[in-house]
Parts: C-alpha cells; sequence; structure tokens
C-alpha cells in the first residue's frame, strides 16, 4: 500500500491511510488478536460475520 503526500500536506495523507486500513479491516483483526479466542468462539464469530454479510448482500439486491 502506498500514500503520496501532496504538497507536503501529512494530515490529509494520514486520513486517506485510516482509511484504507479501515476498509481493509486491519483496526479490527487487530483487536481480535489480542487476545486468545477459543475455536468454538471463532467459530461462532465467523458465522455471525457470514450472516451478518449475506443480510446486507440481500439488502443491496433489494434496493437495485
Amino acid at each position: 500500500m502506498e500514500i503520496q503526500v501532496i504538497d507536503n500536506n501529512v494530515e490529509k495523507a494520514i486520513r486517506v491511510l485510516k482509511r484504507k486500513l479501515q476498509q481493509e479491516g486491519l483496526f479490527r483483526e487487530m483487536k481480535q488478536r489480542k487476545f486468545y479466542e477459543k475455536p468454538s468462539v471463532k467459530r461462532k464469530r465467523k458465522e455471525k460475520e457470514a450472516q451478518r454479510r449475506l443480510r446486507k448482500k440481500l439488502r443491496l439486491i433489494k434496493k437495485v
């Protein structure tokens, strides 16, 4: 990943970097890896996330 600083505007470059990292899910993954997660809890979390993604996809399809 590369962020370009234009006209010495470092603050804007930092905002762009944070937004890209947020979209990639880096902060969420760091938070999850902070503590050990039991395999059963991990499996349930992944199932919930899949359900959430499916609901979002269906919601987007209904709008079109």
